[in-house]
């Protein structure tokens, strides 16, 4: 008896998910016309950066950049000269 209901909603819920996915396939262009229409909105209220401060950040990352590789260098170096002389320790 159990089992019998349950192949029911089963089945309702296949039905409803059939027909979900056909409403859903049908809709897309229009969703996608939405999204692309609130999308233009959206970049019409961006406030973009000027010249000055796109070289500006873009040099602050650069800088940040080069710092962190010769920081991580020198670590890198730090590290292996470690675990070399421990291995030679132990391989001693």
């Amino acid at each position: 008896m159990k089992s019998m209901a349950i192949a029911r909603a089963q089945m309702a819920d296949d039905e409803k998910n059939e027909q979900s996915f056909v409403q859903r396939a049908t809709a897309w262009p229009a969703r996608t016309r939405d999204y692309v229409s609130e999308l233009q909105m959206e970049m019409r209220r961006v406030t973009w950066p000027n010249w000055k401060q796109v070289r500006a950040t873009t040099s602050v990352v650069l800088v940040a950049v080069f710092a962190f590789a010769a920081y991580f260098m020198v670590v890198d170096w730090a590290v292996n000269g470690i675990i070399s002389k421990v291995f030679n320790a132990l391989t001693r």
